[in-house]
């Protein structure tokens, strides 16, 4: 059978077998006319004040946004918020906003003109917050370990924070208060959310919350400064907004995640010899770093020793210049790991996320952005075809195999059914 795979911007055509195992998220229909429901979203929040409670003329706000590597459609949802402000009387002279870039690297002016758009760009004061910066202020702690956030966010009279939520890989879900931290956070402290004890618990899993040590300290980090609004929104496949949920955390945070867990979350017939995903495409797909989420979802579903086939365009590289490239690519390699980590450096949650699925499977990468020498030098096959990686791969694992294909990577996330006892 021949499908599309979620690739760069354009997608990737490939032939499977027909009786391959295919999972695709529930595709929830868009809403009608999204900027309308963001401005009464903010306008009637689920919890919590109104923004019309919130803001007062003369005030500073800041207004924080998801960065270049999340498929975040920003164009819609800051407007209507922008549109709020100013009506209180919170203008660009007024109103700054914050990109909340973690440790990823910035947008360039291209870039964050295609974030947020020309109405916006061109208008708005934007600041990209730079981790390593002395730009920070001390909030308080978490079990004794300080916490750090941008010091425009702290020293702003009203927080309003957007993002879009879907299942992450070891802190349970995006969106709600990781635009605060690690967003917006000191270097250290995203080291500590981000810790190798954290990453390594069983419960820094897809989709929970509750135990998820990751999820627990970001909780805790941010509510220490918590944002006074909350906008979140859900997305489809093709990045359209399905739906729109403002207010306090964690009321409305958690509506949205259940709303997310109903569409996304999809049993398969136990686990597969060969599983073929990918990154949701642009802009997840940007580089080698992001796709170890990809690998991550096939993970879920592929048997001890399988072989995981992913696409993921990175036209960013690995990158090369970045903490997790020196680490795959400088570090000693234990059987069946790309490096040893003992303890947490920057970036090296990810390295212990692709030595995990190293563990259980070989990863085989097709990859427009990076050269055969960066996939080996990274612990994984460079393929030039995926179908012909597939055929491959079943041939290697023999004749009764099966096949599970992800077309959509980590926007869905597949679990073996249960055993019957």
């Amino acid at each position: 059978m021949r499908l599309t795979l979620a690739y760069g911007r354009e997608g990737l055509e490939v032939e499977v077998p027909d009786d391959a195992e295919v999972v695709l998220p529930r595709d929830r229909d868009p809403v009608g006319r999204p900027r309308e429901m963001v401005l009464d979203a903010v306008r009637n929040p689920h919890s919590g004040p109104r923004l019309a409670e919130l803001v007062r003329a003369g005030q500073h706000v800041v207004v924080v946004f998801p960065d270049i590597t999340r498929p975040m459609p920003n164009q819609i949802v800051l407007p209507p918020i922008l549109e709020e402000l100013s009506r209180l009387g919170a203008g660009p002279d007024e109103v700054e906003l914050l990109c909340a870039t973690g440790l990823h690297r910035a947008a360039t002016d291209e870039e964050l003109l295609d974030l947020t758009g020309p109405e916006i760009f061109g208008a708005y004061r934007i600041h990209q917050h730079v981790a390593d910066s002395s730009d920070h202020k001390l909030v308080g702690d978490v079990d004794g370990f300080p916490v750090y956030l941008d010091s425009r966010y702290v020293d702003a009279d009203v927080r309003i924070c957007t993002g879009f939520v879907e299942p992450h890989f070891f802190a349970g879900y995006s969106g709600g208060l990781k635009a605060v931290c690690p967003g917006l956070a000191l270097t250290e402290t995203i080291l500590e959310a981000h810790s190798t004890s954290r990453v390594r618990d069983k419960r820094a899993t897809w989709k929970q919350l509750d135990g998820n040590p990751v999820h627990e300290f970001i909780r805790s980090a941010a509510t220490l400064l918590a944002p006074d609004l909350l906008v979140d929104v859900t997305i489809n496949r093709r990045h359209e907004v399905t739906a729109v949920f403002a207010g306090c955390y964690p009321e409305s945070y958690l509506e949205a995640c259940a709303f997310v867990d109903e569409s996304v979350t999809c049993q398969v017939p136990g686990r597969f010899d060969v599983v073929v995903s990918t990154n949701g495409g642009y802009p997840l797909d940007r580089n080698l770093y992001q796709a170890v989420k990809g690998m991550a979802a096939a993970e879920q579903v592929v048997a001890d020793g399988g072989i995981i086939i992913v696409a993921a365009e990175c036209r960013d590289g690995v990158p090369s210049n970045s903490a997790f490239g020196e680490l795959v690519a400088g570090r000693r390699k234990p059987k069946g790991e790309v490096c040893g980590i003992d303890r947490t450096t920057r970036e090296s949650w990810q390295v212990e996320v692709l030595n995990r699925i190293l563990r259980r499977a070989e990863v085989w990468l097709y990859s427009g952005g990076l050269t055969d020498a960066e996939i080996h030098g990274s612990g994984l096959h460079p393929v030039g075809d995926v179908s012909t990686a597939v055929v491959g791969a079943l041939k290697k694992k023999g004749p009764d195999s099966t096949v599970c294909v992800l077309p959509e990577g980590p926007f869905c996330v597949a679990e073996p059914a249960p055993v019957s006892l």
